[in-house]
């Protein structure tokens, strides 16, 4: 049976993210939705490697040094993207407060006092 395919519902992209229709494209290339407009995909590999995301003729795929090209399609199938965290832009004197007060807030881990008698050492 024939059925002809209605305007706009041949290819439909869904945004890597949340699965929601995409209806624009980040800066790498990947159709995404407006929420993750500004958001990059970080992906790996099936062999481990980060995967380096191109734009093509046909849309984006990955590049991974070991493999060579790959599907976006499939990388998706196999891993479930995150967002990249934005970078924060902290000095070094930032990060070193912030390390001293995460110390400082640990507790220390408490000491176990084991006694051991003469009569339950065991000889080689």
């Amino acid at each position: 049976m024939y059925i002809p395919k209605r305007y706009g519902q041949s290819h439909v992209d869904k945004c890597p993210f949340c699965g929601k229709q995409a209806s624009l494209e980040n800066k790498q290339g990947v159709a995404v939705c407006k929420d993750h407009k500004n958001s990059t995909l970080d992906m790996k590999c099936v062999c481990g490697s980060w995967l380096e995301i191109r734009k093509g003729k046909y849309g984006a795929y990955g590049n991974c040094i070991k493999c060579g090209n790959i599907s976006l399609k499939k990388v998706l199938e196999l891993t479930k993207p995150e967002p990249a965290r934005p970078k924060q832009n902290t000095t070094r004197k930032e990060a070193k407060l912030e390390r001293i007060r995460e110390m400082k807030n640990k507790k220390p881990a408490e000491r176990k006092e084991v006694t051991i008698r003469s009569d339950e050492l065991d000889l080689l």
